[in-house]
C-alpha cells in the first residue's frame, strides 16, 4: 500500500508557557524544527493574540507545519503534513517536543492519500474501501 502523504497530528501538554506566547520564539522553532528536517520552506507567518495565544504556519514544499498554543493551559497543538517521503516529520516534532519544553506529549500519525498503483500509476482507492486500507 503507497500514501501520498504523512500527517502527524501532536498534542503538547505542560510546555512552557512563555515560550508558547512568545510569537518570535515560536516562529523561530518552528522554522528551525523544519529546517532540520529537510523541508524546503514556501512561506511563514505568524500571529500573535491577546491577551495570549499564538497561531501559525510553515508552508513547505512538501506541505505544512501548523500550531496554535494556548499558553494558559501550557498546550500547544501541532499539525505536520509531508508529502512523498523524503521527508521525516518526526524530527519536526521532536524539535518542538524539546524547545517546548513539553512534559507530556501525545501524538499519532496518519497515512494520507491511501492507494494501490497499478500498470500506468493510476490511483486504484475508492472510498468504500477505505477500512481495508488502514491495516
Amino acid at each position: 500500500m503507497e500514501a501520498l502523504g504523512r500527517q502527524i497530528l501532536v498534542e503538547f501538554y505542560e510546555c512552557n508557557d512563555e515560550v508558547l506566547n512568545d510569537v518570535a520564539q515560536i516562529e523561530a522553532i518552528l522554522l528551525e524544527g523544519t529546517r532540520a528536517s529537510g523541508a524546503s520552506i514556501i512561506s511563514h507567518k505568524f500571529h500573535k493574540f491577546s491577551p495570549h495565544g499564538v497561531s501559525g504556519m510553515v508552508v513547505i514544499a512538501e506541505s505544512h507545519v501548523a500550531i496554535h498554543t494556548w499558553p494558559e493551559y501550557s498546550y500547544a497543538a501541532v499539525d505536520i503534513f509531508t508529502c512523498g517521503d523524503t521527508i521525516d516529520p518526526w524530527i519536526i516534532q521532536e524539535h518542538l517536543k524539546e524547545h517546548f519544553e513539553s512534559r507530556n506529549t501525545s501524538a499519532m500519525e496518519l497515512k494520507r492519500g491511501m492507494f494501490k498503483v497499478a500498470e500506468g500509476q493510476k490511483l486504484l482507492f475508492k472510498p468504500e474501501n477505505a477500512a481495508k486500507f488502514n491495516n
